[in-house]
């Protein structure tokens, strides 16, 4: 965990992600991801520079028991809201939507930062770590035609809202590692389309590469980190 949290601290210094008197929710799903970001942090949180306030905010597209989650954030001492939504209903049962993962985040993503925005936040942190990170930048080439990534730090002017993932520089193997270590309260994810993605194609992609040519992980991490045309990773334009 000490490792882990090096370089969660280390990320968010190098793209200035909290500042005093914050108060930021982190979008707790119940994985492996989410819940070593909210450990993370609330670890952090007991020395961090600068004071800030700690949600937990969990989104059920339906009929999904979190109860472990309203008792692991009572054990932290870390407030937990859960939001009810019928999301999986649309993905699954009125769009029937044959690639779901799109709509599903982007509805998501609008219930996430709408609700962060009731209880008075003004920053959302999400669990991307750097698998996550290649997995989309190369999802962009192969699927989309660009060059294209999602950003350690993204304001978002119109909601007056932050987004940041402090867990950008850690490895999900890693992940994996410290929520055995712990046995962190996992919740099996609900989605019917759950390894049954495009992104578990890539990830399994990346794996093959990465045992035929020793190293494609990293340097496909530093490539993006590198890019000047990349401008998201450009420290001084994403503050």
């Amino acid at each position: 965990m000490q490792k882990l949290l090096s370089k969660a601290r280390q990320a968010i210094k190098d793209f200035d992600m909290i500042q005093e008197n914050d108060k930021i929710a982190v979008g707790l799903s119940g994985g492996k991801d989410s819940l070593t970001l909210l450990h993370i942090l609330k670890r952090y949180q007991s020395f961090s520079p600068e004071k800030f306030e700690l949600i937990a905010i969990t989104l059920n597209p339906g009929g999904v028991d979190n109860s472990i989650l309203h008792n692991l954030c009572k054990k932290l001492e870390i407030p937990f809201y859960e939001i009810q939504t019928n999301i999986k209903e649309i993905v699954f049962d009125i769009r029937k939507e044959k690639n779901p993962c799109s709509l599903c985040a982007n509805l998501r993503r609008g219930a996430l930062n709408d609700n962060a925005n009731k209880l008075g936040c003004n920053k959302v942190a999400l669990g991307h770590h750097k698998d996550d990170a290649i997995e989309t930048f190369l999802m962009s080439m192969f699927y989309e035609g660009r060059v294209n990534c999602f950003s350690p730090k993204t304001i978002m002017d119109k909601q007056d809202l932050t987004i940041i993932r402090p867990l950008i520089y850690i490895d999900e193997y890693m992940i994996k590692k410290v929520t055995k270590e712990f046995n962190y309260p996992v919740v099996q994810n609900p989605c019917p389309a759950n390894e049954n993605t495009k992104r578990q194609e890539i990830k399994e992609l990346i794996s093959k590469l990465n045992k035929e040519i020793p190293g494609t992980k990293k340097n496909l991490f530093g490539a993006l980190n590198n890019s000047e045309k990349l401008f998201i990773w450009d420290k001084e334009k994403i503050k």
